[in-house]
C-alpha cells in the first residue's frame, strides 16, 4: 500500500512538473507572437541575431518589412520602397516607408556608421556645423553644400528641415531634456529615431548598430561586411595574451581639475579588453547618473595613478598635444607620474569619439600600445 502512494505521488509530482513546463513554453511562445504579430497582413519570418547589442532589436517579415525596437520599447516598421503600409497596426508603431532621405542627423556618432555604408547621401541636415566633425567625409559633404547645418538637438531649423523634406530626425538621448522638440517633428510629419548606442555596456555593441542603419538606409549587405572588419579585428585582439598593465585614460579641463572615466564607461571597457587594467576601476559606479565622466582634483588624480604603467591623454574634447612639455605645462605635478618618468606616455587623436565604426580597430590600438608594436591610428606616443 505504502509503495503505491509513493510512486502515484511521484506520478503527480512529474505530471504537475511537465504542466509547469509547458505551461511556462506556451507562455514564451505566446509572448514572442505577441511581439512580432502586428499585423494581419504581416508574416513574421525570424530575428536578427545579435552579437553584442542589447539596445536595438531587429524582426525580419515577408516581402522585406523590418521591425526595428529600440530600447525595448520604441517601434518603428520599416517599409520596403513600392510596399503598402498595414492598415491595422497599432498607434505606437512607426512607419519608415523605403527611400528614407534627406535625413536630420543629429546623434554624432551615427555618422561614422553611414560613412562606413556610403550612404552619405541619404542625410540632408546636421546637427554639427563642418568645423565640428572630424570624420573627413562629412565635413566635406557640409563644407560643399550636400549636407545642410539645421541646427542642434535643442534648437533646430524647422523651416530648412521642411524645405527639403526630412523624411526621419536621428537623435541621440539630450533630445529627453528637450521633449517639446521631439513633439514638434513630429507634429510636422517628421519621425524621430532616438540612438541608444552608447547606452551598450559592451563597446562593439554600439558599433553594431551599424546593422540596424544598413536596414533603414538599404545597405544591409554593407552593414554585415562593415560590423564583421570590425569584430574580427577585435577578436584578433582577445586572442593575444594580457599585460595587465596599469592605464590611465584623462584629460585636464581649463580651471586644472581631471576628468577620468567612470569604470563602467565603454574607454575603460576598450582598455581591458585591449589586456590593460584601468586605474579607475570602480570610481563613479556608487553614483547614479548617466554622466560617463568624473572629475577630481589634480592631488586625487597623483595618489590613484602616479605609478600607472602608461597614460593617455584625452584630447577629443581639448586639444592634441605634440610633445611631453605640452602635457607638463598643464601641470607640472605630472612629470613624477612614473609613466612620465618612463616615456610611456600616449595621446588620442581628435577623431577617437566620432569614429564609432573603428571602436576594433582602438581596441587594437591599445594593445599595440601595451606591447610596443607600431602603426596606430588612433593614439600616438608623445615624446
Amino acid at each position: 500500500m505504502r509503495m503505491r502512494r509513493k510512486l502515484a505521488a511521484i506520478g503527480l509530482a512529474v505530471f504537475l512538473l511537465g504542466s509547469l513546463v509547458s505551461c511556462g513554453k506556451g507562455q514564451k511562445e505566446q509572448a514572442l507572437k505577441n511581439q512580432t504579430d502586428i499585423s494581419e497582413e504581416l508574416t513574421w519570418e525570424s530575428s536578427m541575431e545579435l552579437r553584442y547589442a542589447s539596445e536595438f532589436g531587429v524582426d525580419y517579415y515577408k516581402d522585406g518589412y523590418r521591425l526595428l525596437t529600440i530600447a525595448q520599447e520604441d517601434r518603428y516598421l520599416v517599409v520596403p520602397e513600392g510596399k503598402e503600409i498595414p492598415g491595422d497596426l497599432s498607434d505606437d508603431i512607426i512607419v519608415l516607408k523605403q527611400p528614407i532621405e534627406q535625413i536630420y542627423l543629429v546623434a554624432s556618432a551615427v555618422m561614422d556608421m553611414f560613412v562606413s555604408l556610403d550612404a552619405l547621401d541619404k542625410i540632408g541636415f546636421s546637427g554639427l556645423k563642418a568645423d565640428s566633425w572630424y570624420i573627413d567625409e562629412a565635413r566635406e559633404a557640409m563644407e560643399q553644400g550636400e549636407i545642410l547645418h539645421a541646427g542642434n538637438y535643442s534648437a533646430p531649423d524647422y523651416e530648412q528641415i521642411l524645405s527639403k523634406g526630412c523624411g526621419l530626425a536621428i537623435e541621440n538621448t539630450m533630445i529627453y531634456h528637450t521633449p517639446e522638440v521631439k513633439e514638434q517633428l513630429e507634429k510636422l510629419g517628421i519621425p524621430v529615431l532616438v540612438d541608444y548606442s552608447s547606452y551598450e555596456s559592451n563597446p562593439l555593441g554600439r558599433t553594431e548598430w551599424v546593422r540596424l542603419y544598413g536596414i533603414l538606409t538599404g545597405k544591409e549587405a554593407e552593414a554585415e561586411a562593415a560590423f564583421k572588419a570590425e569584430a574580427e579585428a577585435f577578436e584578433a585582439v582577445e586572442q593575444k595574451e594580457k599585460t595587465g598593465s596599469a592605464v590611465a585614460f584623462f584629460y585636464i579641463t581649463a580651471n586644472g581639475e581631471v576628468n577620468v572615466r567612470r569604470s563602467s564607461d565603454y574607454l575603460p571597457r576598450m582598455i581591458e579588453m585591449a589586456g590593460g587594467a584601468y586605474v579607475f576601476d570602480h570610481i563613479g559606479d556608487e553614483e547614479e547618473t548617466a554622466s560617463s565622466n568624473v572629475t577630481m582634483q589634480m592631488e586625487e588624480f597623483y595618489a590613484a595613478a602616479k605609478d600607472a604603467d602608461y597614460i593617455i591623454y584625452n584630447s577629443t574634447t581639448t586639444e592634441e598635444l605634440s610633445s611631453i612639455e605640452d602635457l607638463l605645462a598643464k601641470s607640472s605635478l605630472l612629470a613624477k607620474f612614473q609613466a612620465v618618468e618612463e616615456g610611456r606616455v600616449y595621446c588620442t587623436t581628435k577623431n577617437l569619439y566620432q569614429s564609432s565604426m573603428k571602436l576594433g580597430t582602438i581596441i587594437s590600438d591599445m594593445h599595440k600600445m601595451l606591447t610596443g608594436e607600431e602603426g596606430m591610428t588612433y593614439l600616438y606616443q608623445l615624446e
